[in-house]
């Protein structure tokens, strides 16, 4: 077999010296990986960049690979992810995030360092990878029109969408790599399930009572409900009756420190059953050993942009065919598996065969400016493999003229020098703004805490079980301007204690994400030095909070009755998420907010009180084209340093 499967690499590798694009599908993504590596050990032509939807993809396949040529990370093989860079002049096969490839696409748009680029999870039809494939597909052709060094691009796919890509790329060749040896029976519940959290949580424990071993992986939709279910399963299984095996429970997210996801891949201590909660991750981008037993909750989270609104709304939905036979086949990796899926077979049959790509249904504004930063100036034109909508596209130029990013010339996009720097920050245009802005204000230093702070998404950790004590906590730590400042207030006392375990874990802070917070300012603050941003330091509240106006003005809802506000754009109804500090604050006439989410209804989550005469002194023009109570409401002046 291994003899059969080296002659069948030779021929493919004497065809690929002879192609410059392929498509690759079917098998998980960590074995082609491998094959992909064996290849490279048997030819010279490869120096690549490998690129993947996720962070944990390229780190864990990065370490995988370096094993597998003897080298330290960092050296041959090395990764590079936002705010996280482990390569050296030495480094001929890298492995970063698309949204990394894509940065570096700004400076070198034709990609002329890579003889190869690899495109692997392809069938995730993120919106940095859908560009990716455009600005390759661009880049090959422009490479041999002015006979430069050809640029070989793979792309990688675990789904039956290959055949679309390879269209894509002028009918390019397919190659269907052999998939798992294992079969895996689908169990379906008798009828729907009312909540499908409980019903994750019961289906653990009989499983664990009644099934042989095998560890158990579970699919959630976010990192809240996958502490709660980590929480819930810790506290069942101290009751478990004696003689059953114990279980060793962890949680997977994107947003977990590196060192904690690297958990999931090592065996359970011995005579325990390892139970994982994890969300989407794991549905492609890693193999996790030993899972026999899968838990389909059959929910996904997602964003999706409201070009009548102008935002982003991230909520929970069904997932689709392609996405329920990927988590599947996690059980049927190394032995006959079970799937327990938690909806019905009718259910399943109503699921859309494939997910929608994130360039349809996401905003653009990011990828866009940085499109323009590499020549791209008719955005419509650009080659897509799927045109995004036209109302997405047209809302999200307008969200970066807004923020005077841009500017339109006859047709044609052209940076401004505020977007100039705002291109330089890997952030949503709206942080990038406040940033540029922040040396007017002088509260550089607060603005990128917060935006640190932000971007690790779980500050707090708490346990079910101790709910009311951490409420009580967390109060400390609140301010009566809003939860952007809560934020500065939880690192300056961190700061203060220097980051002492103890103090750490009596007011609940996560310590890993508020160290990663730490380097992400730390990288940013040497952005804003070549950038040439000052970094000075304010406490005037009132001039933080102009700052964070300067990019989250169209983030804006004023009061609409008790406990509900209306959005300045889409006037949507909205509500003051319950984690605020300002829940149930009655008398805030005007806030901003970062982001919403649906959930039983559309909540702001991480929302500031801003007057409504300091909101309109940020961008008068913008306010008094809107039809409403602002449009009239004049600007003041505030001169108290402490407001």
């Amino acid at each position: 077999m291994a003899q059969r499967g080296q002659e069948r690499r030779a021929e493919e590798t004497e065809e690929q010296r002879n192609r410059r694009l392929a498509v690759m599908g079917q098998r998980s993504q960590q074995r082609r990986a491998v094959e992909t590596e064996e290849q490279r050990k048997e030819n010279t032509f490869w120096e690549e960049r490998n690129v993947y939807p996720r962070r944990v993809a390229a780190i864990s396949v990065a370490t995988r690979v370096a094993q597998e040529v003897q080298t330290e990370i960092g050296s041959k093989v090395g990764f590079s992810i936002r705010f996280e860079n482990l390569t050296s002049p030495a480094t001929k096969i890298k492995f970063l995030t698309d949204g990394m490839l894509l940065r570096e696409s700004v400076e070198e748009p034709l990609l002329l360092e890579y003889s190869v680029v690899i495109l692997d999870e392809a069938h995730e039809r993120t919106l940095n990878n859908d560009i990716l494939l455009g600005i390759c597909k661009k880049a090959q052709r422009v490479r041999q029109e002015r006979n430069l060094m050809p640029l070989r691009i793979i792309v990688m796919s675990a789904t039956l969408d290959a055949q679309h890509i390879a269209k894509y790329f002028n009918n390019a060749p397919m190659y269907a790599i052999h998939g798992r040896d294992y079969s895996i029976s689908i169990l379906y519940p008798s009828k729907p399930q009312e909540d499908h959290i409980n019903s994750a949580l019961i289906t653990v424990f009989q499983i664990h009572q009644n099934e042989d071993d095998g560890d158990i992986l579970v699919f959630a939709t976010g990192q809240e409900e996958i502490d709660y279910l980590v929480s819930e399963t810790k506290l069942a299984a101290m009751e478990l009756p004696i003689g059953v095996p114990r279980i060793h429970v962890l949680g997977l997210y994107a947003a977990l420190p590196g060192d904690q996801q690297i958990e999931v891949f090592k065996p359970a201590p011995k005579g325990t059953r390892k139970v994982i909660y994890a969300t989407n991750i794991a549905e492609t981008s890693i193999t996790i050993p030993n899972i026999k037993y899968v838990v389909d909750t059959g929910k996904v989270k997602a964003k999706f942009f409201n070009s009548v609104c102008g935002f982003d709304v991230l909520r929970t939905q069904a997932i689709s065919k392609a996405q329920a036979e990927q988590r599947a086949g996690r059980a049927g990796r190394e032995f006959d598996g079970c799937c327990y899926r938690l909806y019905t077979k009718e259910q399943y049959k109503k699921f859309k065969d494939q997910a929608e790509p994130e360039i349809r249904r996401c905003c653009l504004s990011s990828a866009i400016l940085q499109m323009v930063a590499m020549g791209i100036s008719n955005i419509v034109e650009f080659d897509f493999i799927d045109k995004p909508p036209k109302d997405n596209t047209e809302a999200s130029i307008l969200l970066l003229k807004q923020l005077n990013a841009v500017v339109d010339k006859d047709g044609n996009l052209e940076l401004t020098e505020d977007g100039k720097k705002m291109v330089m920050f890997p952030l949503d245009p709206r942080f990038s703004k406040m940033i540029i802005t922040s040396s007017k204000y002088k509260c550089t230093i607060e603005i990128l805490t917060i935006i640190s702070l932000l971007c690790v998404e779980s500050l707090f950790y708490s346990k079910s079980s101790e709910r009311e004590t951490f409420n009580e906590v967390k109060k400390k730590f609140e301010a009566v301007e809003g939860d952007h400042i809560m934020l500065l207030n939880v690192f300056r006392q961190y700061k203060k204690f220097k980051g002492n375990p103890g103090w750490c874990e009596e007011n609940y802070i996560n310590t890993r994400n508020m160290r990663k917070a730490i380097q992400i300012r730390d990288q940013l603050k040497k952005l804003c030095v070549s950038a040439g941003i000052s970094l000075c330091s304010n406490v005037c509240t009132m001039k933080i909070r102009k700052c964070l106006a300067s990019g989250l003005f169209m983030n804006a809802a004023l009061m609409h009755e008790k406990n509900t506000y209306k959005t300045v754009e889409g006037n949507q109804e909205v509500k003051i998420h319950p984690s605020s500090c300002l829940f149930k604050k009655n008398n805030l006439s005007c806030v901003i907010y970062t982001e919403l989410v649906l959930t039983s209804s559309v909540y702001m989550r991480y929302v500031t009180y801003i007057p409504e005469e300091m909101l309109v002194s940020v961008n008068q023009k913008y306010f008094k084209e809107k039809p409403c109570r602002l449009s009239t409401t004049k600007p003041q002046m505030f001169t108290n340093n402490h407001q």
